[in-house]
């Protein structure tokens, strides 16, 4: 069994649920912040402050990794960065690789993220001949025809997908053939994938349009949302209306 399948496990035995797991990340982000500004101990209060969650939330996830903290003390910063750096898997490295080499998987190339937190991005893929071979952060482009050799030479965790949605698919396809359990995909598509593989899904324009929603929220006062003018609504959209309140 492989030390993921084992932190999988020992996760799923110790009963740590899944949103717990999601905000996890956010309280290391806000502790590596306290340490990097040499704060030593932080109380519930203000690491949930900092992580934007409720103080009891807070208390309540970290009790599932056995972190209950000292009262009128709180937690202790370093400790808890090594708690749930382990509990994530962070104290090893994890080798990526990016395939899709276009503005956004070049602006992935680039961050500087990734080694700080645990993460070796180990190459960059591309199907353009005319990117292929190109250096970029200090790798060359391959073309994608060597994916699979890349993944079994040097031992790829995860990939990235930045490709376009058209090609998404049979690029993950090609990587869960590989033996890669882990996808991080930002094509603007859904990618259909086997049980046991972990996808998680960044899109940019579904954000937006969140954000979209909340402004019109708030330009429409305590109701909502702000009345559509007769003008601006579309053709049927009246009785449509009608039919639903009836």
């Amino acid at each position: 069994m492989t030390p993921r399948q084992n932190r999988h496990r020992d996760r799923a035995g110790r009963g740590i649920p899944e949103a717990t797991v999601a905000r996890l990340p956010v309280y290391l982000r806000a502790l590596t912040g306290l340490q990097e500004r040499g704060v030593a101990t932080v109380s519930s209060e203000e690491l949930a402050a900092a992580a934007g969650v409720n103080s009891a939330k807070l208390r309540k996830d970290l009790s599932h990794l056995g972190s209950y903290g000292t009262r009128g003390v709180g937690y202790e910063v370093e400790y808890l960065v090594y708690q749930i750096s382990r509990e994530l898997g962070l104290t090893q490295d994890w080798v990526v690789a990016i395939i899709g080499v276009g503005n956004l998987g070049r602006a992935l190339a680039g961050y500087g993220g990734f080694a700080s937190r645990g993460f070796r991005v180990a190459g960059l893929l591309d199907a353009d001949e005319s990117i292929v071979g190109q250096e970029i952060s200090g790798m060359t482009v391959e073309h994608t025809d060597r994916l699979e050799d890349m993944i079994a030479g040097h031992g790829v965790s995860i990939a990235v997908i930045a490709t376009p949605a058209g090609a998404a698919q049979g690029v993950c396809d090609r990587v869960v053939a590989a033996g890669v359990t882990s996808v991080l995909n930002f094509a603007p598509v859904v990618l259909s994938v086997p049980d046991g593989v972990d996808v998680r899904k960044v899109d940019l324009s579904i954000e937006l349009q969140i954000l979209a929603f909340h402004e019109q929220r708030k330009a429409g006062g305590p109701d909502g949302f702000a009345p559509l003018a007769a003008a601006d609504a579309p053709a049927g959209a009246a009785q449509y209306v009608e039919t639903v309140e009836a």
